[in-house]
Protein backbone atom coordinates (compact mmCIF):
# COMPACT_ATOMS: atom_id res chain seq x y z
CA UNK A 1 0.00 0.00 0.00
CA UNK A 2 2.26 2.91 -1.41
CA UNK A 3 0.55 6.26 -1.14
CA UNK A 4 3.58 7.63 -2.92
CA UNK A 5 2.16 11.10 -4.73
CA UNK A 6 -0.89 11.02 -2.96
CA UNK A 7 -3.38 14.04 -1.17
CA UNK A 8 -5.46 12.32 1.48
CA UNK A 9 -7.64 14.65 3.79
CA UNK A 10 -7.85 13.02 7.35
CA UNK A 11 -10.71 14.50 10.16
CA UNK A 12 -10.68 14.37 13.10
CA UNK A 13 -6.41 14.06 12.94
CA UNK A 14 -5.53 15.56 16.35
CA UNK A 15 -6.33 12.33 18.31
CA UNK A 16 -6.87 8.62 18.59
CA UNK A 17 -7.81 6.87 15.06
CA UNK A 18 -7.13 9.93 13.16
CA UNK A 19 -3.87 10.50 14.24
CA UNK A 20 -2.73 7.05 14.34
CA UNK A 21 -4.51 6.99 10.13
CA UNK A 22 -2.75 10.64 9.26
CA UNK A 23 0.80 9.29 10.61
CA UNK A 24 0.43 5.97 8.60
CA UNK A 25 -0.31 6.95 5.72
CA UNK A 26 1.83 9.60 5.68
CA UNK A 27 4.85 7.16 6.27
CA UNK A 28 3.63 5.08 3.43
CA UNK A 29 3.91 8.50 0.47
CA UNK A 30 0.99 10.26 1.27
CA UNK A 31 0.91 14.28 1.49
CA UNK A 32 -1.95 14.33 4.89
CA UNK A 33 -3.83 17.49 5.35
CA UNK A 34 -4.20 16.56 8.84
CA UNK A 35 -7.17 18.81 10.15
CA UNK A 36 -8.96 18.80 13.84
CA UNK A 37 -11.12 21.33 14.75
CA UNK A 38 -8.34 21.88 17.91
CA UNK A 39 -4.80 23.93 16.46
CA UNK A 40 -2.73 22.20 18.83
CA UNK A 41 -3.02 18.86 18.57
CA UNK A 42 -3.37 18.96 14.52
CA UNK A 43 -0.18 21.11 14.65
CA UNK A 44 1.88 18.31 17.12
CA UNK A 45 0.54 15.55 14.69
CA UNK A 46 2.00 17.41 11.73
CA UNK A 47 5.28 18.26 13.20
CA UNK A 48 5.14 14.55 14.05
CA UNK A 49 5.06 13.34 10.67
CA UNK A 50 7.74 15.87 9.21
CA UNK A 51 10.00 15.39 12.06
CA UNK A 52 10.16 11.40 10.28
CA UNK A 53 10.36 12.42 7.00
CA UNK A 54 7.02 12.67 5.99
CA UNK A 55 4.70 15.73 3.95
CA UNK A 56 1.28 17.12 6.25
CA UNK A 57 -0.19 20.12 6.61
CA UNK A 58 -2.84 21.37 9.38
CA UNK A 59 -5.98 23.08 8.71
CA UNK A 60 -8.54 23.77 11.26
CA UNK A 61 -11.89 22.41 10.29
CA UNK A 62 -15.01 22.56 12.24
CA UNK A 63 -16.60 19.36 10.50
CA UNK A 64 -20.03 20.87 11.26
CA UNK A 65 -19.73 24.14 9.52
CA UNK A 66 -20.05 23.85 5.17
CA UNK A 67 -18.02 27.17 5.28
CA UNK A 68 -15.33 25.24 7.30
CA UNK A 69 -15.14 22.62 4.63
CA UNK A 70 -15.25 25.05 1.57
CA UNK A 71 -12.54 26.47 2.92
CA UNK A 72 -10.57 23.39 3.33
CA UNK A 73 -11.38 22.64 -0.36
CA UNK A 74 -10.24 25.82 -1.55
CA UNK A 75 -7.28 25.64 0.32
CA UNK A 76 -6.32 22.11 -0.92
CA UNK A 77 -7.33 23.07 -4.80
CA UNK A 78 -5.08 26.27 -4.74
CA UNK A 79 -1.97 24.38 -3.61
CA UNK A 80 -2.24 20.55 -4.33
CA UNK A 81 -4.99 21.31 -7.66
CA UNK A 82 -6.74 17.36 -6.84
CA UNK A 83 -7.35 15.04 -4.05
CA UNK A 84 -6.95 11.58 -3.98
CA UNK A 85 -8.48 10.35 -0.56
CA UNK A 86 -10.76 11.55 1.90
CA UNK A 87 -11.53 9.75 5.54
CA UNK A 88 -14.10 10.88 7.59
CA UNK A 89 -12.98 10.12 10.68
CA UNK A 90 -14.27 12.77 12.91
CA UNK A 91 -16.59 11.53 15.56
CA UNK A 92 -17.96 11.84 18.93
CA UNK A 93 -19.23 9.62 21.45
CA UNK A 94 -22.59 9.62 23.56
CA UNK A 95 -24.16 7.13 25.51
CA UNK A 96 -27.49 7.57 26.06
CA UNK A 97 -31.21 6.10 25.28
CA UNK A 98 -34.16 8.05 23.20
CA UNK A 99 -36.09 8.95 26.69
CA UNK A 100 -32.92 10.44 28.24
CA UNK A 101 -31.03 12.19 25.08
CA UNK A 102 -31.49 16.05 25.27
CA UNK A 103 -32.10 17.69 21.69
CA UNK A 104 -29.29 19.64 22.25
CA UNK A 105 -26.94 16.45 21.90
CA UNK A 106 -29.12 14.73 19.49
CA UNK A 107 -28.64 17.55 17.43
CA UNK A 108 -25.07 17.45 18.12
CA UNK A 109 -23.93 14.23 17.64
CA UNK A 110 -25.98 13.90 14.54
CA UNK A 111 -24.02 17.06 13.49
CA UNK A 112 -20.54 16.09 14.29
CA UNK A 113 -21.03 12.34 13.09
CA UNK A 114 -22.92 12.22 10.10
CA UNK A 115 -23.56 15.88 8.78
CA UNK A 116 -19.71 16.37 8.44
CA UNK A 117 -20.33 13.11 6.13
CA UNK A 118 -22.20 14.34 4.03
CA UNK A 119 -20.26 18.14 4.28
CA UNK A 120 -16.98 16.17 3.77
CA UNK A 121 -18.22 14.26 0.36
CA UNK A 122 -20.37 17.03 -1.18
CA UNK A 123 -17.54 19.86 -0.97
CA UNK A 124 -14.51 17.32 -1.65
CA UNK A 125 -16.12 15.75 -4.63
CA UNK A 126 -15.05 18.01 -7.49
CA UNK A 127 -11.59 17.53 -6.16
CA UNK A 128 -11.86 13.96 -5.71
CA UNK A 129 -13.03 13.49 -9.12
CA UNK A 130 -10.65 15.67 -10.65
CA UNK A 131 -7.79 13.08 -10.20
CA UNK A 132 -7.35 9.16 -11.94
CA UNK A 133 -9.63 7.72 -9.27
CA UNK A 134 -10.13 9.02 -5.07
CA UNK A 135 -11.55 7.02 -2.41
CA UNK A 136 -13.54 8.04 0.57
CA UNK A 137 -13.55 6.01 3.57
CA UNK A 138 -16.30 7.40 6.19
CA UNK A 139 -15.69 6.29 9.66
CA UNK A 140 -19.31 4.81 10.85
CA UNK A 141 -18.88 1.82 13.63
CA UNK A 142 -20.19 -1.64 14.82
CA UNK A 143 -23.56 0.59 15.89
CA UNK A 144 -24.19 0.91 12.30
CA UNK A 145 -24.50 -2.61 11.89
CA UNK A 146 -26.57 -3.47 14.87
CA UNK A 147 -29.36 -2.29 17.21
CA UNK A 148 -27.43 -0.17 19.24
CA UNK A 149 -28.43 1.41 23.27
CA UNK A 150 -27.53 4.97 22.32
CA UNK A 151 -29.80 6.60 20.81
CA UNK A 152 -28.17 9.48 18.66
CA UNK A 153 -24.70 7.45 18.36
CA UNK A 154 -26.29 4.28 16.82
CA UNK A 155 -28.70 6.96 14.20
CA UNK A 156 -25.47 8.59 13.24
CA UNK A 157 -23.66 5.55 12.29
CA UNK A 158 -26.44 3.78 10.84
CA UNK A 159 -26.67 7.10 8.61
CA UNK A 160 -22.99 7.10 8.20
CA UNK A 161 -23.60 3.50 6.80
CA UNK A 162 -26.53 4.55 4.22
CA UNK A 163 -25.02 7.94 3.13
CA UNK A 164 -21.61 6.21 2.03
CA UNK A 165 -23.56 3.54 -0.46
CA UNK A 166 -25.13 6.72 -1.95
CA UNK A 167 -21.71 8.08 -2.37
CA UNK A 168 -20.81 4.57 -4.10
CA UNK A 169 -23.30 5.09 -6.22
CA UNK A 170 -23.19 8.61 -7.22
CA UNK A 171 -19.47 9.36 -7.68
CA UNK A 172 -18.62 5.49 -9.14
CA UNK A 173 -18.37 6.97 -12.91
CA UNK A 174 -15.94 9.11 -11.82
CA UNK A 175 -13.65 6.14 -10.80
CA UNK A 176 -14.36 7.70 -7.12
CA UNK A 177 -15.05 4.46 -4.47
CA UNK A 178 -16.95 5.14 -1.01
CA UNK A 179 -16.55 2.61 1.45
CA UNK A 180 -17.52 2.86 5.49
CA UNK A 181 -15.27 1.25 8.26
CA UNK A 182 -16.82 -0.04 11.01
CA UNK A 183 -14.61 -0.44 14.15
CA UNK A 184 -15.66 -2.29 17.56
CA UNK A 185 -14.18 -1.48 20.64
CA UNK A 186 -10.71 0.34 19.89
CA UNK A 187 -8.23 1.45 22.00
CA UNK A 188 -8.82 5.15 21.82
CA UNK A 189 -9.68 8.69 23.89
CA UNK A 190 -13.15 8.06 22.39
CA UNK A 191 -13.71 5.03 23.85
CA UNK A 192 -12.20 5.72 27.41
CA UNK A 193 -14.41 8.74 27.58
CA UNK A 194 -17.42 7.01 29.74
CA UNK A 195 -17.16 4.50 32.34
CA UNK A 196 -14.43 1.76 32.54
CA UNK A 197 -17.24 -0.50 33.42
CA UNK A 198 -19.09 -0.43 29.62
CA UNK A 199 -15.46 -1.14 28.27
CA UNK A 200 -14.79 -4.32 30.57
CA UNK A 201 -18.60 -5.73 30.46
CA UNK A 202 -18.13 -5.05 26.71
CA UNK A 203 -14.92 -7.15 26.43
CA UNK A 204 -16.90 -10.04 27.34
CA UNK A 205 -19.39 -10.60 24.44
CA UNK A 206 -15.49 -10.03 21.89
CA UNK A 207 -14.59 -13.74 20.74
CA UNK A 208 -11.36 -12.17 20.65
CA UNK A 209 -11.14 -11.17 23.80
CA UNK A 210 -9.56 -7.90 23.83
CA UNK A 211 -10.00 -4.23 22.18
CA UNK A 212 -8.46 -3.36 18.96
CA UNK A 213 -5.54 -0.69 18.50
CA UNK A 214 -6.03 1.91 16.62
CA UNK A 215 -3.09 0.71 13.77
CA UNK A 216 -5.62 -2.32 13.24
CA UNK A 217 -8.58 0.36 12.54
CA UNK A 218 -5.94 2.20 10.40
CA UNK A 219 -4.13 -0.79 8.73
CA UNK A 220 -7.72 -1.13 7.50
CA UNK A 221 -8.46 2.63 6.49
CA UNK A 222 -4.98 2.37 4.44
CA UNK A 223 -6.59 -0.92 2.82
CA UNK A 224 -9.81 1.07 1.34
CA UNK A 225 -8.24 3.45 0.21
CA UNK A 226 -5.46 1.97 -1.65
CA UNK A 227 -5.19 0.79 -5.19
CA UNK A 228 -5.99 -3.33 -3.27
CA UNK A 229 -9.18 -2.26 -3.01
CA UNK A 230 -10.10 -0.60 -6.61
CA UNK A 231 -13.11 -2.89 -6.99
CA UNK A 232 -14.33 -2.38 -3.82
CA UNK A 233 -17.26 0.20 -3.12
CA UNK A 234 -20.45 0.87 -1.73
CA UNK A 235 -19.51 -1.99 1.15
CA UNK A 236 -18.62 -2.26 4.60
CA UNK A 237 -15.47 -3.39 6.57
CA UNK A 238 -15.92 -4.35 9.94
CA UNK A 239 -13.11 -4.79 12.25
CA UNK A 240 -14.55 -6.18 15.69
CA UNK A 241 -12.94 -8.90 16.79
CA UNK A 242 -16.02 -11.03 16.11
CA UNK A 243 -18.23 -9.20 17.86
CA UNK A 244 -21.10 -8.63 15.64
CA UNK A 245 -20.64 -12.56 14.07
CA UNK A 246 -21.75 -13.76 17.36
CA UNK A 247 -20.49 -11.81 20.62
CA UNK A 248 -23.64 -12.53 22.21
CA UNK A 249 -23.36 -16.36 21.61
CA UNK A 250 -20.05 -16.12 22.85
CA UNK A 251 -20.70 -14.51 26.18
CA UNK A 252 -23.51 -16.76 26.58
CA UNK A 253 -21.18 -20.38 25.89
CA UNK A 254 -18.81 -18.59 28.40
CA UNK A 255 -20.67 -18.27 31.02
CA UNK A 256 -21.68 -21.72 30.51
CA UNK A 257 -18.76 -23.04 30.79
CA UNK A 258 -17.72 -21.06 34.13
CA UNK A 259 -20.85 -22.78 35.36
Amino acid sequence: MNFQGKTIVVTGAGSGMGRTESSMLARRGAKVWVTDIADAPGHVVVDEIIADGGTAEFVRLDVTDPASWTELASRIESVDGTLDGLVNNAGVSHRSGIEETSVEDWHRVMDINLSSVFYGMKYCAPLLKKGDGGSVVNVSSIAGMLGYFAAGYGASKWGVRGLSKVGALEFAEHGVRVNSIHPGLVDTPLLHSGSSTFVDTSLQSVPAGRVADAEEIAESVAFLLSDAARYITGTELVVDGGLTSGGIYHRITNELKAT
